[in-house]
């Protein structure tokens, strides 16, 4: 059964993606059908959910954490023999938990706390655990980094048929809108694309990380001259004429800070701009559980600035977080667990209350110990690769990637503070650079040099329909 209206197209691809996933794993190389595998199935598969036993959801998120996550195992599992948990993952681990807290100090039930832990885990810990197994190493961030560019490219089409004929592509194919149609439009007219995602500022900032990756790898000599013999700077272009006529100004300010945290870190050697982007998380929250701040100052500099509107939007933000964390904070560590009993209510039934930001919708259904590890999970692999990794490498051959994405995971818990865009393969970036860490400085110092891994890009096997790749030159579509 559909959860969501839709057509015959909905099951027949979240299912028919388990044997595209495993054509993907014959063709290529484990890592490239890893990255091509999720990057496809984000941009593609329908915001849709089939009920399935024994699964809490058989939707976008679990099919491609899950069948992916299977696929590997099958077709690599040497590799996952070499990984063992370390107290650094402590923190994907408590989040992935947290829900089983709180569903039995709730009393709604040890099953209940299984099942809600259990989609939690293939929501965040599985994508995690492939970054941590597949890509751990530089080279296998900067693949997984050219394959989000090459599909933030491949939407700029998609981007414009939207941006000219309103938001239409998800109902076409799948027979419904995915989110609220009112959302996409624009103040002073036009429309903001959503594609086949989530909603318009998931798919804004999906382009923006694309721009993001493509101009730092363009910037460190790691961008290839040409792909699909068109050069790289030309499709650069193209993605942030594109991105830019989105109109998504949260977007463009996340795209903005990034590039400049990123550039200023690596020619100044300190590493102090992401520091601060890794405290405003925490400070926000502190001050709004606390009271000492309510917001009402940025939304008046927002109004008198830059847009009425924008502040009204902000400041109804604001007051809906302010009833949420009174409700929030008259319950347990672990929160209220879910089926809204986070939410607010009159006395008729009627919910009062709207969630916007990630964190508030954790604080209300986790509580402080989800808030926190939530936290921790994003931010240690982030504050860890400040720590070890100085910032004058951020220029250095196959360190670019790493670098960009470590500065995206921290802008993205800022973006959380306001919105709820979960996307696993930010997670994949969070597990990557937890196994980057884990390695020997010498190891490190060779990927440094820019020299292969211990371990080739694309080690796969000679078959009589595709040669031994470490006897080729670089692919005819890219050079």
């Amino acid at each position: 059964m559909v959860e969501n209206a839709g057509n015959i197209l909905v099951p027949v691809t979240l299912f028919g993606f388990i044997p595209a996933a495993r054509a993907l794993f014959k063709r290529f190389e484990v890592r490239l059908a890893i990255a091509i595998g999720f990057v496809a199935g984000w941009m593609f598969l329908p915001v849709a959910g089939l009920k399935v036993k024994g699964i809490p959801a058989y939707n976008k998120i679990t099919a491609i954490c899950m069948v992916i996550l299977l696929w590997a195992r099958y077709f690599d599992k040497e590799r996952i023999s070499r990984v063992s948990f370390k107290a650094i993952d402590i923190p994907i681990l408590l989040w992935c938990i947290a829900p089983f807290f709180s569903s039995v100090f709730n009393d709604l039930g040890i099953y209940d706390g299984l099942s809600q832990t259990m989609y939690q885990s293939i929501t965040w810990g599985v994508p995690y655990y492939i970054g941590r197994v597949w890509f751990s190493d530089t080279e296998g961030l900067k693949l997984l980094g050219m394959a989000i560019f090459l599909g933030a490219v491949a939407y700029i089409p998609f981007c414009w048929f939207e941006l000219i004929m309103s938001p239409q592509l998800h109902r076409l194919t799948y027979g419904f809108h995915q989110h609220d149609f009112l959302q996409t439009l624009r103040d002073g007219g036009g429309f903001r694309p959503m594609v086949y995602m989530d909603h318009g500022l998931m798919t804004s900032t999906w382009m923006a990380l694309g721009i993001f990756l493509a101009t730092w790898l363009l910037y460190t000599g790691d961008l290839p001259k040409k792909i699909l013999f068109m050069p790289s700077a030309y499709l650069l272009g193209a993605l942030l004429v594109t991105f830019l006529m989105m109109k998504s100004y949260g977007a463009i300010v996340l795209l903005v800070l990034g590039l400049l945290t990123v550039f200023v870190s690596n020619r100044s050697k300190n590493t102090l701009l992401i520091l601060m982007l890794l405290i405003v998380p925490l400070l926000y929250a502190y001050t709004r559980t606390t009271g000492i701040w309510d917001g009402t100052n940025l939304s008046s500099f927002v109004a008198e600035k830059l847009s009425p509107t924008r502040a009204q939007s902000l400041q109804f933000r604001f007051d809906n977080e302010a009833i949420l964390i009174r409700k929030a904070l008259d319950g347990t560590v672990f929160g209220w667990g879910g089926y809204g009993r986070s939410r607010v209510y009159d006395e008729t039934g009627k919910d009062l209350s709207v969630t916007d930001g990630l964190w508030i919708i954790t604080l209300g259904q986790n509580g402080i110990f989800g808030l926190s590890t939530l936290l921790a999970a994003i931010q240690a692999p982030v504050f860890f690769y400040m720590m070890r990794i100085k910032p004058e490498r951020y220029k250095q051959a196959n360190w670019g990637a790493p670098s960009v994405m470590a500065v995206f995971l921290a802008t993205y818990m800022i973006d959380s503070l306001l919105n709820a865009m979960i996307n696993p393969v930010y997670m994949l970036f969070n597990g990557g650079i937890t196994g980057l860490l884990l390695k020997p400085e010498a190891e490190l110092s060779h990927q440094n040099n820019g020299t292969p891994s211990e371990e080739p890009l694309l080690a796969m096997p000679t078959t009589r329909f595709i040669p031994s790749p470490s006897l080729q030159g670089s692919p005819r579509f890219i050079s």
